[in-house]
């Protein structure tokens, strides 16, 4: 054994150091050696030389000036006016608003610019920060049904709009014949069909059956964990889905054909009282939207019933919304549907609203609910005011959803040259609503004064009634609007809220 273990130690790694000093360096790959790609040439990365001063002059050729563009009419009006700038046919559009904004030459999305002109070159009342309220269902990811192009389905919820938390909405189609296959849901499921006619069926918890037939502008609901089917008819449909939970997803729908398929074989044939060999063509797969022969014509054909009977027609799963009849305004329509007339959809309240040229929904706020909108046809803006003391525009056009987190002040102004029609749905048990002008109007003159320093004409017509939706004119660089005032203390029936 060594005397000094330690120091022979000591010299042994004090040698291999020195061996190790003595080796080549590794050497970096020049740029052009046999590990670049063919037809490579240069450096990745600059040298230390470009670090600090001493680059090249200024050159006076690289300009960010814009000289070639064009402004829309409004545009050179006061910023806090925020009349509507309608960029869809401008060739390069500005973000400039009076004397607010700057030119910019790019590089830019002409088209996204040309369809959000109040995000593009937002009004001088839009102030500090506020959530996006706005998806275009266009950008949403399609899931096709199939085989034969049997349907398809795209939806919004938070992960696309985080704002929207207590709702979200599903856009499907079905071809003709096609399914959307026997299923049911964790939460409750609200529709309103667009276009073409369906035939749904459910079974509740006490075994009671529903069956019924529906066209376009009617409106079904199936509470959270009732099954049930979607089938289109001849010409096929396409309807709106909501459900009463923003994170919602259509990937987490329970279907039948994934019940069956993911339970033991042996399972099945006791709980059908049959044999395992029943169920050798059962699908290994979900169908999800699949084609179908055809319903029968009768609709008796299918109501199938059980000792429990047909459900009561109180706790009917559909309702008839294209029968009934719009309130009709100055400067367009209402119809309310909300559990006074739909009781089955104990929290789910909503308006089809439309909204002439010109015209816009009036300034209002909703009490307990979010509101998720729906524009069906037409283009419109929105400008959501958050407390205290922030605000934001936002542009829409058929085949968006708008979402307004409560108690958010807002209007919906028709921002085109043809109807805009939209559905306000809230999580509600009744359509309510407070109106901006209504409120003013009711409340003491000397208060509204002293407040808001208006004169005592234009307190005297303000409206004691509630609007709904208040005329313009279809010059959307109009700024008076006396024209369109009338009687501030109207009262008659024709002023009131109907229901049909």
């Amino acid at each position: 054994m060594p005397r000094f273990p330690g120091l022979t130690a000591l010299c042994l790694a004090t040698s291999l150091f020195s061996a190790a000093l003595a080796a080549p360096a590794p050497q970096s790959t020049p740029p052009g050696d046999a590990s670049d790609p063919p037809g490579a040439s240069g450096s990745l990365t600059g040298s230390e030389s470009l670090l600090g001063p001493g680059g090249e002059p200024v050159n006076p050729a690289d300009s960010a000036i814009v000289k070639d563009y064009d402004l829309v009419p409004g545009q050179k009006a006061s910023a806090d006016l925020g009349l509507y700038l309608d960029f869809t046919k401008a060739q390069n559009p500005q973000p400039i608003r009076g004397q607010s904004g700057g030119l910019d030459g790019g590089p830019r999305n002409y088209d996204y610019e040309r369809i959000n002109s109040d995000l593009f070159a937002p009004p001088g009342t839009d102030s500090g920060d506020v959530a996006n309220a706005l998806w275009p269902m266009g950008l949403s990811h399609n899931r096709g049904g199939k085989p034969s192009n049997a349907g398809f389905a795209r939806q919004q919820n938070v992960a696309v709009l985080p704002a929207a938390t207590a709702m979200a909405g599903v856009d499907m189609a079905l071809a003709p014949h096609a399914y959307r296959e026997l299923h049911w849901h964790k939460a409750s499921e609200w529709s309103y069909i667009m276009n073409g006619s369906v035939r749904i069926q459910s079974v509740n918890e006490n075994g009671e059956t529903f069956v019924d037939d529906l066209n376009a502008g009617d409106v079904w609901f199936f509470p959270p964990g009732i099954p049930h089917s979607i089938q289109a008819f001849d010409q096929g449909t396409e309807f709106l889905l909501v459900f009463d939970d923003g994170s919602f997803s259509e990937e987490n729908t329970f279907l039948v054909s994934e019940t069956l398929a993911r339970n033991p074989i042996d399972v099945l044939a006791k709980d059908f009282r049959t044999d395992v060999s029943a169920f050798n063509n059962i699908p290994q797969d979900q169908l999800y939207i699949f084609p179908g022969t055809p319903a029968p014509t009768n609709i008796s054909a299918q109501n199938t019933t059980g000792p429990a009977g047909v459900l009561p027609i109180s706790q009917s799963y559909s309702y008839h919304f294209s029968q009934q009849a719009p309130y009709e305004v100055p400067g367009g329509s209402v119809k309310i549907i909300d559990p006074t007339t739909f009781p089955i959809a104990s929290s789910f309240s909503a308006a089809l609203v439309t909204v002439k040229p010109g015209a816009m929904r009036e300034i209002h706020w909703h009490l307990t609910s979010d509101e998720w909108n729906f524009f069906l046809a037409g283009t419109a803006r929105i400008t959501i005011f958050q407390a205290p003391e922030s605000s934001r525009t936002f542009d829409f056009q058929a085949g968006d959803v708008g979402y307004i987190p409560v108690p958010e002040a807002h209007y919906i102004e028709n921002t085109g040259d043809e109807d805009v029609v939209f559905l306000e749905v809230l999580q509600a048990p009744k359509f309510t609503d407070v109106s901006v002008a209504q409120w003013l109007g009711l409340t003491p003159p000397q208060i509204v004064k002293d407040t808001l320093k208006l004169s005592d004409d234009v307190i005297a017509n303000l409206p004691k009634f509630k609007q709904y939706i208040a005329p313009g004119n279809t010059n959307l660089t109009t700024t008076n609007f006396t024209d369109t005032r009338v009687d501030a203390d109207a009262s008659a029936p024709d002023r009131r809220r109907r229901r049909v």
